[in-house]
């Protein structure tokens, strides 16, 4: 694909984000503008590679065609470019912002070079595709006579929803926060992924014939048995919103907060210019602490920088990462490498050092005499494996260590969904209290009900969850109608490109 010596001929160059002296006075999305001939020459880097790995099972779980719209861009054809892409991802702006592309860990070039910029390319055609006006909605020529109702208007609940509705379902979103997206809309910043960007979907969905109802808390504000028995099927997209704690000592100090209590505050008052009051949570003038690192992690450094914060430190308690792949971490792998991420890059900038300090454990908060978040003391630990190949962590002796903090934000993941749905319709959950329901088939153990996403799989990426929600619906479609025409993940129509 491509041009066909163009992997010997180009090296990889990403599309530059503005910079942080510039970015960190604003919560616009850190991205610059896409140049065309920039990104035709890293189109031109896609090998005729014979098995694309990029799409494969260890690449994109919704088996985005990368070959062929990369072929596309270097040949000027954009338009069909966004028709390639799709026809397996409803969201393509959500993943080229936010996902962090295992496709590219799956490139064949990245055996002996670094992978083609897929990302980039991937996004570039989208934004361009939204500038031409060729993104318009598109109801279902007719309408079955079903009703599904779906809990949640995260990136599966909406991923299910676009996929429903063009089979010709009747689609109804309900959400119990105050604006549709769920973690697109608070659980990730501005910066990465810009509301108008969420929202733009949402108008789209909303003319095709999609209804989309906010504030409503199912469990609470309306019995989820009512809607088993309103609706021909529910589905649940709740998410995995049960955050991971830190029980440690004076848990109780003033100043300590779960990063999507900060993250969403922040994107309320600071982005929407909604009034939060006292839920506001303001890093300004403090010595900030983000315990866990990951993403979340990131986007909590980032927007403690923009708050104007004294210091930001990031605790992680496993060890730095290699600068290239161990060993035991082969193509086409995830590679588990040292990355610099935007907030990081932001936080160099501004004082002059990477804020992650590595292999750091936790063991008590300080609070002063008016109960507020002083500091926390922490210890460090050393990872080594014993006889059975296991790891095993111990702490190092003398290494304890006092840090100030006046706000400490807890970004350790996520344990599964909240439980009081299941509770309410008797669901079967798995031991890590997930929804049970099988991958392909979605299926809870209540007629009717099935359940996909994070609430169904666990913590997961964006891409995963578009996955699951088109899954989902291909499953719903043919428990409703008895078959079903809309694509399974792994299953792609039409995918052989004319050229």
């Amino acid at each position: 694909m491509g041009k066909p010596t163009g992997f010997k001929e180009f090296d990889r160059k990403k599309v530059p984000w503005r910079l942080p002296v510039v970015r960190l006075n604003d919560y616009d999305e850190i991205y610059t503008e896409h140049k065309v001939d920039h990104l035709r020459e890293q189109g031109a880097r896609c090998m005729d590679c014979g098995v694309p790995f990029c799409q494969s099972a260890t690449g994109c779980p919704i088996d985005n065609l990368i070959p062929e719209w990369n072929d596309l861009v270097y040949n000027n054809r954009w338009k069909e470019a966004i028709e390639r892409l799709h026809k397996t991802n409803n969201f393509p702006e959500f993943t080229g912002r936010t996902c962090p592309a295992p496709c590219e860990g799956s490139c064949v070039l990245g055996i002996t070079n670094p992978p083609v910029t897929i990302k980039n390319i991937e996004n570039a055609i989208v934004d361009r595709a939204w500038e031409e006006g060729w993104i318009v909605p598109e109801p279902p020529k007719s309408r079955t006579d079903k009703k599904v109702v779906i809990v949640g208007s995260g990136p599966s609940g909406m991923a299910a929803a676009d996929q429903l509705n063009k089979a010709g379902h009747t689609v109804t979103v309900l959400e119990r926060a105050d604006r549709v997206g769920g973690l697109l809309q608070y659980g990730i910043p501005n910066m990465k992924l810009s509301k108008e960007a969420v929202q733009r979907r949402v108008d789209k969905m909303t003319a095709e014939g999609v209804t989309f109802k906010t504030g409503v808390n199912v469990g609470k504000d309306v019995d989820p048995k009512e809607l088993v028995n309103e609706y021909d099927a529910v589905l649940l997209a709740c998410g995995a919103t049960k955050a991971r704690d830190l029980p440690i000592g004076n848990r109780d100090a003033k100043g300590i907060h779960l990063a999507m209590e900060f993250l969403t505050a922040n994107t309320k008052q600071s982005v929407h210019g909604d009034d939060v009051g006292e839920g506001f949570i303001s890093a300004e003038g403090k010595d900030v602490i983000v315990i866990g690192g990951g993403d979340t992690g990131t986007d909590c450094i980032a927007t403690s920088l923009r708050h104007g914060c004294r210091s930001v430190v990031n605790f992680e308690l496993l060890p730095k990462p290699p600068a290239e792949r161990a060993s035991d971490n082969p193509w086409p792998e995830w590679p588990r490498i040292f990355r610099v991420d935007y907030g990081h890059e932001e936080a160099e900038a501004k004082f002059g050092r990477d804020p992650r300090e590595y292999q750091i454990l936790s063991k008590e908060f300080v609070k002063d005499a008016e109960g507020n978040l002083a500091a926390i003391k922490t210890v460090e630990v050393q990872w080594t494996k014993d006889d059975a190949g296991q790891w095993k962590m111990n702490e190092v002796a003398g290494s304890e260590k006092e840090w100030p903090a006046q706000l400490i934000l807890l970004s350790m993941g996520f344990l599964g969904p909240e439980q009081y749905v299941a509770e309410s319709l008797g669901l079967d959950t798995d031991p890590r209290s997930n929804f049970k329901a099988e991958h392909g088939k979605f299926a809870t153990n209540i007629d009717k009900v099935f359940a996909a996403g994070d609430c169904r799989r666990g913590q997961s990426l964006v891409v995963w969850a578009i996955n699951e929600g088109r899954g989902a619906a291909r499953a719903i479609d043919q428990y409703l109608q008895g078959e079903s025409q809309l694509p399974a993940p792994g299953i792609t129509m039409g995918t052989t490109m004319q050229v």
